[in-house]
């Protein structure tokens, strides 16, 4: 069995997202030896599986190594290519196992074929909504390979490795001059204008040239699109990288990495994301919410006080804050009583909340109310005769006792 031609129609003539100088040592390889023995595979040969991590979390480890291609035809061990067909199936197994928490790609490549690498790249991304998908440039994520690396939700780059080669290219042989040296010559009978384009026998055409560089552009156009979307920048900033390779810290800084670190960082770091926050501790005991917890002072109740927003003209004076030491005593029932009373002859029950937190004292409440409305006014016309004990009316009236708003409070403080 001999794979050289399947090799040979996956090589030339077709847009490839490769890494160039990887391509120059494919086609060294291949190029001279037209008498390539058979390729055929061991018998019990079977791709590598991916790669479950130990740990508290687990997470699957779905290894990106080598050329890329969409299918390898049982070439992985002999050659060192990798098909999307496999990468795609680990994939969907890491999804259906409920015991995988997380994916981390693996990737050391220098990229490869372009068929079949957007659509997995889709599949990688989606993935990312159900499950977290990150992937690291270990070291090499180039061309095709940062394709699917850039469809994770978080890219590391280790120190010495790099990304990027954002860019397409297609080789055609001409090998007509050595044809003529060995005597050969071929003659294709066809039918069809474009049949006939990118013979390796003739020299290349204008005309078919110019198809496969438009089918070059149309890939180059998809490849700028998927990483600008994935990596939420701009098709002109994609397109200002010219295919370009960014090692360490550049690629981060180029937007095309998120974070430097090693493949054990990422694991490192994908484990913490996942790990259940601690509970905090709080007087009352364990919250799995610290933000649900609050202080041991007097809070307002919604459900027993209705505080109506009414403010006197032009009053823009909030509650003083008023430090006290931690042990201080809550202000006495009386006191808080009278505190209301005193807001609501302001018109000023919105401070009643702020003044009973800080424990202000009445006088202390009695001088901020006063010189609020100072402030407030040209004219200094208080009702408030700080001496003057506290009037009882009917319930309509703000000091009454039977004043819904006093009424709330007292039941609030428990002295009703």
């Amino acid at each position: 069995m001999t794979l050289l031609p399947h090799l040979a129609t996956r090589l030339f003539g077709v847009p490839l997202a490769i890494y160039r100088p990887k391509l120059d040592v494919i086609l060294s390889v291949l190029g001279p030896r037209v008498g390539l023995a058979d390729l055929a595979p061991p018998g019990d040969y079977a791709p590598p599986a991916r790669n479950p991590a130990t740990g508290p979390v687990p997470i699957a480890v779905i290894p990106i190594h080598g050329t890329l291609v969409r299918r390898t035809v049982g070439l992985e061990a002999e050659s060192g290519l990798a098909s999307y067909t496999a990468i795609g199936d680990q994939l969907d197994a890491a999804l259906a196992d409920p015991g995988v928490a997380a994916i981390l790609l693996d990737v050391d490549s220098p990229g490869g074929e372009s068929s079949g690498v957007f659509d997995l790249a889709d599949r990688i991304r989606a993935a990312a909504a159900v499950k977290p998908v990150w992937a690291v440039a270990n070291d090499m994520a180039f061309s095709a390979a940062y394709a699917l690396a850039s469809a994770a939700s978080r890219v590391f780059v280790s120190r010495t490795g790099g990304v990027g080669s954002i860019g397409v290219i297609a080789m055609h042989v001409d090998q007509s001059v050595k044809d003529a040296k060995d005597g050969i010559h071929y003659t294709a009978v066809f039918a069809g204008a474009r049949k006939n384009d990118l013979n390796p026998h003739a020299p290349i055409t204008d005309e078919a040239q110019a198809q496969l560089q438009a089918e070059v552009s149309r890939i180059y156009g998809l490849f700028v699109a998927t990483v600008a979307s994935y990596r939420g920048l701009s098709a002109e900033a994609v397109t200002a990288t010219e295919a370009g390779l960014f090692f360490g810290q550049d690629a981060v800084t180029a937007g095309l990495a998120d974070a430097v670190g090693t493949f054990e960082d990422a694991l490192a770091q994908l484990t913490a994301s996942l790990s259940p926050a601690a509970p905090a501790v709080t007087a009352r005991g364990v919250s799995l919410n610290p933000q649900m917890d609050c202080s041991m002072t007097t809070q307002p109740d919604p459900a027993a006080v209705s505080v109506p927003a009414a403010e006197a003209p032009g009053a823009t004076a909030q509650p003083p804050v008023l430090a006290s030491p931690p042990a201080a005593p809550l202000a006495s029932h009386t006191d808080a009583v009278e505190i209301a009373q005193l807001c609501a002859l302001a018109g000023r029950t919105d401070l009643i909340a702020g003044f009973l937190e800080t424990r202000a004292t009445p006088e202390r409440v009695r001088s901020h109310l006063l010189a609020a409305r100072a402030e407030a006014s040209p004219e200094i016309a208080s009702r408030i005769d700080p001496q003057a004990p506290v009037a009882s009316a009917d319930a309509g009236h703000p000091a009454s006792p039977r004043n819904p708003l006093l009424q709330a409070v007292k039941k609030r403080l428990g002295i009703q």
